[in-house]
């Protein structure tokens, strides 16, 4: 083992784990990663994955129906919260916790996810925090390889395998559109060096909101070092955005833990 890969597995591990969205087309007001999957609020299977990982604290960034959210989980140990008022993007999300990351305190790994992937595995989290520290990088992606990558965002890559960026479905040539790697937003990042790109971010863009993924290209642009793993299996890729894919992953969970299907 190098120095510096000692002195990587030596940093704490934490979690960010955004839940601040509504969830628009699930039909309800109830806060997106308050739906039950497997009977629990989707958002308890994340922080799960991520004790197993081994994080010592896991901050849940909440917003629609806050307090509610924060019900939920008020039994779990070790988990804070920080307020996002406004919804103004993945990056501005990540933001709302860099008060609890001052100056000297930011020698640490975070695991940045997103609150409302329940199939999210602790072995796919360790293999991720591994190839970050392994690798030394200052910030690493889990990818996952799949048949249909309509909608997610494509992972480009150098000619010799290097992460080169991240392009939307919307802004992919037709080229970049057969690529099937794709970003399920399964990120672990040196504290310091996420939020001192975080602070050179902005909102120019479509949507006008800050985009996680921003950092990621300004590392890059800096000669840092950004690995990718494809360490997500492609089954746990499935988005929750209706009442239907919620039940698929409802059955699927259920049957993964070998508890009875509703319905």
């Amino acid at each position: 083992m190098t120095d510096s890969i000692r002195q990587s597995a030596d940093r704490p591990l934490e979690a960010i784990i955004l839940a601040a969205g509504k969830g628009t087309r699930m039909g309800s007001d109830l806060a997106k990663v308050l739906h039950p999957v497997a009977d629990r609020p989707m958002v308890q299977w994340v922080i799960d994955a991520c004790e197993a990982a081994g994080t010592r604290r896991v901050i849940v960034v909440v917003g629609h129906q806050a307090e509610a959210v924060r019900e939920a989980l008020a039994d779990r140990d070790n988990v804070e919260f920080v307020e996002q008022t406004e919804q103004l993007g993945t990056g501005h999300a990540v933001m709302m916790a860099a008060p609890l990351y001052p100056a000297d305190q930011r020698d640490c790994d975070v695991l940045v996810l997103c609150g409302d992937g329940p199939l999210i595995s602790d072995d796919t989290l360790k293999t991720l925090v591994t190839t970050h520290r392994e690798a030394d990088a200052c910030a690493t992606l889990a990818t996952s390889v799949i048949e249909d990558a309509t909608g997610y965002g494509r992972i480009v890559r150098h000619a010799d395998g290097r992460f080169q960026r991240i392009v939307e479905h919307k802004d992919a040539t037709d080229a970049e559109r057969q690529i099937r790697e794709i970003n399920p937003s399964y990120y672990c990042f040196r504290a310091a060096d996420l939020f001192r790109e975080l602070d050179r971010i902005d909102n120019d863009n479509a949507k006008g909101e800050y985009y996680l993924t921003d950092v990621l290209g300004l590392l890059t642009g800096d000669g840092k070092t950004v690995q990718v793993v494809d360490a997500v299996p492609p089954q746990d890729v499935l988005s929750i955005n209706t009442p239907q894919q919620l039940a698929e992953v409802d059955a699927l969970l259920r049957r993964r833990l070998g508890m009875e299907i509703h319905g």
